[in-house]
């Protein structure tokens, strides 16, 4: 689609390349900030400018901060003998959402996945091993995804877990092979954590 204005055009392009977001929803966005007026638009972009500068990385959980550590690891009231491992923030989110988990967290930061180059070193395993040999953790609950390589990923830290003298327990199949934590409701995901089963 032609647009006669360059800046416009421009602006619609780097809508489109967000994920989820076609042509038709960035045209629809972009012009709706040109209704909007200024203050809209300065308050956008002043969001966009705090998102780079003031959020960065729990160094305990590796989950999205603006404090370090992170209010969950600093919250008294959550279990600290519990750590549930989720892939990344938005799986973290939604457990979140459904209010059934009041534990400890740690974002692995993805998944093995050997053909895209995605090993151990990618991911914050070894943060995770020491958390449980230095912590008073007595159970860790693998909650990747059910994809195939979530499966691997969970597979991996239960052997390498083990030895710990640690419960090792996986969410239970609430949620269908294949799918992603964030898409699932919240009865799901609390059914999946209450019948999660220990990894032998």
């Amino acid at each position: 689609m032609e647009y006669s204005s360059k800046t416009l055009k421009a602006l619609i392009e780097a809508f489109t390349s967000l994920p989820g977001i076609g042509e038709k929803s960035a045209q629809r966005i972009a012009l709706y900030l040109l209704r909007e007026g200024k203050a809209q638009v300065d308050v956008l972009a002043q969001s966009l400018l705090d998102l780079q500068s003031k959020v960065g990385r729990c160094s305990i959980c590796f989950n999205l901060t603006e404090e370090d550590p992170c209010d969950i690891c600093q919250d008294p009231k959550r279990d600290a003998h519990q750590i549930c491992v989720v892939e990344e923030p938005k799986d973290f989110m939604a457990l979140e959402k459904a209010g059934v988990y009041r534990g400890k967290y740690h974002i692995l930061g993805g998944v093995l996945s050997p053909l895209d180059g995605v090993g151990e070193s990618q991911l914050t395993i070894e943060p995770l091993i020491e958390r449980v040999k230095n912590g008073e953790i007595s159970e860790v609950i693998l909650a990747t995804n059910p994809t195939m390589e979530g499966e691997m990923t969970a597979s991996h830290l239960s052997k390498k877990l083990k030895h710990l003298n640690v419960k090792v327990t996986r969410i239970a199949r609430g949620v269908p092979f294949g799918g992603s934590l964030e898409f699932n409701d919240a009865i799901t995901l609390a059914k999946s954590l209450e019948g999660r089963a220990e990894l032998e």
